[in-house]
């Protein structure tokens, strides 16, 4: 049950990402109400000879748990600080933090990497990655591109989301994704319940989720000013 006592805040990320940012909202002093709009699932993958490797690039941590511990040895880059935390606490030892987005992530790579010292293996979602691959190779780097996790829409909303949404006690919403926004967006719909949506204030991790959510009204769409968990938690009052 929620707890009255605290804020409640609308948390549509999908797990294991969803448990992680409710717990560092429960710290913060916010009840966090789970709504994931997606559901990921993992894809069965074969990985490339690692010896011949240089580094590996994940975008999300639900990536890590295609990697086994031979493989923690491996220097990691990772697009920002909750995944290379993530990479930590699942035992990888070197560990290169973009803090930002895709567009930093290549930065930093082609600052510490040389084409000539072997491939990159870059671990993605199904769909997803193709602009840092792409962006990669035209640095003449050698990318192996594996797609190990799917995400799919959720049937519906979860009862407690719902009922906080008709009840008109949700001041805010976190969107980490345009897709997760889109979504969101459909089940609301279909449950009914668009228009609770004018008195919540929308965070978006940035500008395609803005774009996504534009398709209903809230009282407030906010970008946060970094891609990161961090900078959209410091958006809460």
């Amino acid at each position: 049950m929620p707890d009255p006592t605290r804020p409640l805040v609308l948390l549509t990320r999908p797990e294991p990402g969803a448990s992680r940012t409710a717990a560092r909202l429960t710290e913060l002093g916010f009840c966090p109400i789970l709504a994931p709009a997606l559901v990921i699932r993992t894809l069965p993958t074969s990985l490339p000879d690692r010896t011949r490797l240089q580094a590996l690039l994940v975008t999300s941590a639900n990536a890590l748990l295609a990697l086994p511990p031979p493989w923690h040895a491996h220097p990691l880059f990772t697009v920002g600080t909750t995944t290379a935390a993530q990479a930590r606490a699942n035992g990888f030892s070197y560990i290169h933090n973009a803090d930002a987005d895709a567009t930093a992530l290549v930065a930093l790579v082609t600052k510490t990497c040389r084409p000539a010292d072997g491939a990159l293996l870059q671990l993605s979602g199904s769909g997803q990655g193709q602009d840092l691959t792409h962006a990669l190779r035209a640095a003449s780097f050698r990318v192996i591109r594996r797609a190990v996790y799917a995400a799919s829409p959720a049937p519906s909303l979860p009862d407690t989301a719902k009922t906080a949404l008709a009840e008109g006690n949700i001041a805010h919403a976190l969107f980490f994704s345009a897709a997760t926004a889109r979504v969101f967006l459909r089940l609301v719909r279909h449950a009914g319940l668009l228009e609770q949506l004018r008195t919540i204030e929308a965070i978006t991790i940035g500008p395609p989720a803005r774009m996504a959510l534009e398709a209903a009204a809230w009282r407030r769409i906010r970008v946060a000013t970094r891609p990161t968990q961090d900078a959209m938690l410091a958006c809460l009052p």
